[in-house]
């Protein structure tokens, strides 16, 4: 067995590491540098474009193939260096959540992270930390969460020989184990490489993306076929056949998904600046959502530094309860922040310990028995209380009052100064009466958690025998109770102002605590809650499914609360239809982290917390979350006005297409889709990702949002475009021939070409103008422009439309850019044409908006969504 106090040596470690017993560093969390180059430049689209590309160079049309090639090598640009800059940033700031180990080297022990130790290395674990490598206890006594490995959140006993896995987390006690397997044999590493490493894992907004575009990609099938079956049928020149096949190509929104992806990396590295780390993809877009944010007390709402205000004694005096606490403490295995506190108020002597059962958040009370060395059979009982606490021989437990209440005597058998012992009997709460000592407790302890304070109860029993057996270790009957000890917690001085944030964005705050209702309640008031019902964990123990659910909904403050009681409410919570968040620190926070929509933990928070959350706050302040949360909007929000503009013109393209191909004539060339697209999406869908207004996401379901907003645009864009092409198809072709009533295919034949170019240059213009009035529709500047989404107020992207309007006219009108996108010269006929049929459009549009015309024909009435009045 190793020398745990000595562990290994220095030389030992390089000995082993020298003979392959050191535990690798883990596989990357986020991705590499070769993946992010492979994921934005090998994408199945990107290879057809290129492909098309090279095909329009053979076919000697090098500035088509320019065009189509360098507009989506720029998107490839654009997107790897702002992914390169988010990983940078990213990989630093995740080291410092990194879980390290306490390895015992030298006889020194030390903090390391998991890839510093080898096989034989001694490590310490106590209450909240990791477990990393697999091992064998080989002293001490803990009980450990295994649920990440076996998906069972009951805890285990692990005493000396047993094993213990990476994954795990200790719960209770504290024990030396020896490490056994490292790198591949070892499941930290297994779980790192099968669950930890980065992974696509799709939001609810990226499946919405990944569906359209999958409907994209079958379209886009179906329209080159169309257009191979054509060219064959009709012997279209090669040339002109690649050119339609590479413009229909780049209508699958490829690069929606990629966006995304880049707009929450570059959001996670924006909110570290508030000191939130996200450790989950989807952390930014639920931040967005949430709508109820359940907050554990301590530690969050108050800093979780603790002071001893006072002692209350009972049945013996403040000195002597005072000295039993010292004992207490001094000669426990396991501390924690009231433990700590107590240690540093009372100083205690080493006695010798025969049983000990430490914290738990489900009991909720500790004990430990000392033996003084005296005979057993001189019957300690009958001796007066103040000589055999003098003596500590017996069980002493410290805890809630309301967890140690069945334990206790009654009050008529609290008193020194009789001799005999109290008779055994069942407990008050049993009985269902309330004794005159537990009517003093209740006072007293009444009183101070009205003060916010934590109240705890010290209790004695004469007898040694104590086991412990994890959460269902039990307690002696008949224990006296010695007296209370208050601590104080000290509010964080921005709870009030954070509360305050969350409740004006819409977000419902719930505190739960192990703690009293009343101290929390108290505490609450103290942060700005005010008039918030009160329910505590005893109470909701005798509820059913039903009126748990109605209490998780209506009540605030939640007291005396489990671990497991805080995973119900969370899941009663999600279960009626809220948006979850949790924020926690402590091992007990857990089980409802990982029920949560999204888990949030404290820096200075466990370990096993900080592994199971979505979000890391590196400054303990939850404050941090408010500005993060309006970031979430902000990022979502933007997002939503990409994809309106992404489908509106996609479909609308689409849709001209396949109608144009019914009739005969492709309506436009390639360099002129990539104006329309350049100067209706490109341009914009950039500026208005950064302009992204914050703010509660809209009503219904992002699909609803999408449909509510394309469907009218699309089908009157349609309509109109095809008029507009055919009719000045038509104009022109009758203009040029004289306006000859005989027109046959040898008047119509040279002129052909040029009313060609010259319909598709004014379809051209109508689609740059009416792709323009659609950003100002996405981005409402005044009341008279809602109709399709809500009132924004923000007149940036208006002047930007405008901008861009006149940056049109220059390209119309200067030869060389005018040739550059194949356009013809227009006249004043077609432009006018062109213009008078936008501003059309613009009313006809805004009134089948608001009148809801397209959903009330097709029966939808749940889109009914954005106010406009």
């Amino acid at each position: 067995m190793p020398d745990t106090a000595r562990g290994l040596s220095e030389s030992e470690v390089l000995q082993k590491r020298a003979q392959g017993l050191g535990n690798p560093a883990p596989p990357p969390t986020s991705r590499t540098y070769a993946q992010i180059f492979r994921e934005n430049i090998f994408t199945f689209i990107n290879g057809v474009i290129f492909f098309l590309g090279v095909a329009l160079l053979l076919v000697g049309r090098p500035v088509d193939a320019l065009l189509s090639v360098g507009i989506i090598s720029l998107n490839i640009l654009v997107s790897v260096v702002q992914e390169i800059r988010a990983k940078r940033t990213l990989d630093k700031i995740a080291l410092l959540t990194r879980p390290k180990a306490t390895v015992i080297r030298d006889g020194a022990p030390s903090q390391v992270v998991p890839e510093e130790l080898v096989v034989g290395d001694v490590l310490y674990v106590a209450p909240g930390d990791q477990i990393v490598l697999d091992g064998a206890v080989v002293q001490g006594k803990m009980t450990v969460d295994e649920s990440q490995l076996t998906g069972e959140s009951n805890s285990i006993s692990k005493q000396n020989g047993a094993q213990v896995y990476s994954g795990s987390f200790c719960v209770t006690g504290s024990a030396f184990y020896v490490a056994e397997k490292v790198g591949g044999d070892s499941l930290a590493n297994q779980i790192t490489a099968g669950a930890k490493q980065f992974r696509r894992v799709l939001t609810p907004l990226q499946q919405e993306v990944v569906l359209v575009i999958r409907i994209m990609l079958l379209i886009v099938v179906y329209l080159e076929i169309l257009i191979v079956l054509n060219a064959a049928l009709k012997a279209l020149n090669l040339g002109d056949t690649v050119q339609q096949s590479t413009l229909i190509a780049g209508l699958v929104p490829n690069g929606l998904f990629l966006s995304i992806s880049i707009a929450y990396a570059l959001g996670a590295v924006r909110i570290i600046r508030f000191g939130v780390l996200v450790q989950q993809a989807n952390a930014i877009e639920s931040l967005s959502n949430v709508n109820v944010l359940c907050l554990d007390k301590t530690g969050t709402l108050t800093t979780n530094r603790l002071q001893v205000n006072a002692l209350h004694p009972l049945a013996i005096s403040e000195s002597e309860l005072a000295h039993v606490l010292g004992d207490m403490v001094a000669n426990a295995t396991t501390q924690n922040k009231t433990s700590q506190a107590l240690a540093e108020k009372y100083r205690g002597e080493k006695r010798v310990v025969v049983g000990e059962i430490p914290f738990s958040s489900a009991r909720k009370w500790s004990a430990i028995a000392f033996h003084d060395g005296r005979d057993e059979k001189r019957g300690t009982r009958n001796e007066p209380l103040a000589f055999r606490i003098s003596h500590h021989a017996g069980t002493f437990a410290l805890g809630a009052p309301e967890m140690l209440q069945p334990y206790l005597v009654d009050a008529e058998n609290v008193n020194e100064n009789r001799d005999k012992s109290p008779r055994p009997r069942e407990s008050s709460r049993e009985r269902g009466d309330l004794s005159p000592t537990w009517r003093e407790i209740m006072t007293r302890t009444q009183a101070l958690a009205e003060q916010g304070l934590r109240v705890l109860l010290v209790a004695y029993h004469s007898s040694t025998e104590l086991q412990d057996k994890g959460d269902d270790s039990r307690l002696p009957q008949d224990m006296t109770p010695l007296g209370l000890v208050s601590i104080r917690d000290e509010l964080r001085p921005e709870a009030r102002e954070a509360l305050d944030n969350f409740i004006n964005a819409g977000v419902n705050p719930k505190i739960i605590s192990g703690d009293n209702p009343e101290t929390v309640a108290a505490l609450a008031k103290q942060a700005g809650l005010k008039n918030a019902k009160l329910v505590s964990g005893v109470d909701l123990e005798k509820m059913d499914d039903a009126q748990f659910a109605h209490a998780a909904r209506e009540r605030t403050i939640f007291g005396r609360i489990t671990p497991q009681q805080k995973e119900k409410l969370v899941r009663a919570l999600r279960a009626e239809g809220h948006y979850v968040a949790m924020i926690g620190d402590g091992v007990n926070d857990v089980l409802s982290l990982k029920q949560a929509n999204l888990g949030i933990a404290m820096q200075s928070g466990t370990q096993a917390t900080r592994a199971v959350a979505d979000l890391v706050l590196m400054d303990d302040s939850f404050a941090s979350l408010a500005p993060a949360v309006t970031e979430g909007q902000r990022i979502v929000n933007g997002m939503q006005d990409i994809l309106k503009l992404f489908l509106t013109r996609i479909v609308t393209m689409a849709m001209v297409i396949m109608s144009a191909l019914v009739i005969g004539e492709f309506p436009l060339a390639l360099r002129q889709g990539s104006l329309v697209t350049l100067f209706s999406v490109g341009i914009p869908t950039v500026l208005l990702a950064i302009w992204a207004r914050p703010g509660a996401v809209g009503r219904g379901t992002l699909a609803q949002r999408l449909f509510h907003f394309i469907l009218t645009p699309v089908v009157v864009t349609t309509l109109f475009s095809l008029f507009l092409f055919y009719g000045t198809l038509v104009g022109e072709l009758l203009m040029r021939a004289g306006f000859n009533p005989n027109l046959s295919a040898e008047i119509i034949q040279p002129h052909y070409p040029v009313a060609l170019v010259t319909a598709q240059s004014t379809l051209v213009a109508f689609l740059v103008f009416v792709g323009l009035l659609t950003v100002i529709f996405v981005e409402p500047p005044t009341k008279w422009w809602v109709a399709g989404d809500e009132l924004s107020g923000d007149w940036k992207p208006t002047l930007l439309a405008v901008g861009l309007m006149v940056m049109f006219f220059v390209i119309v009108f200067v030869k060389p850019l005018r040739n550059l996108f194949a356009l013809a010269e227009l006249g004043a006929p077609e432009l006018l044409s062109a213009i008078v049929l936008a501003a059309l459009w613009l009313l006809l549009v805004r009134w089948l908006w608001r009148r809801r015309v397209f959903e009330n024909y097709l029966g939808i009435k749940d889109l009914h969504i954005y106010a406009y009045h």
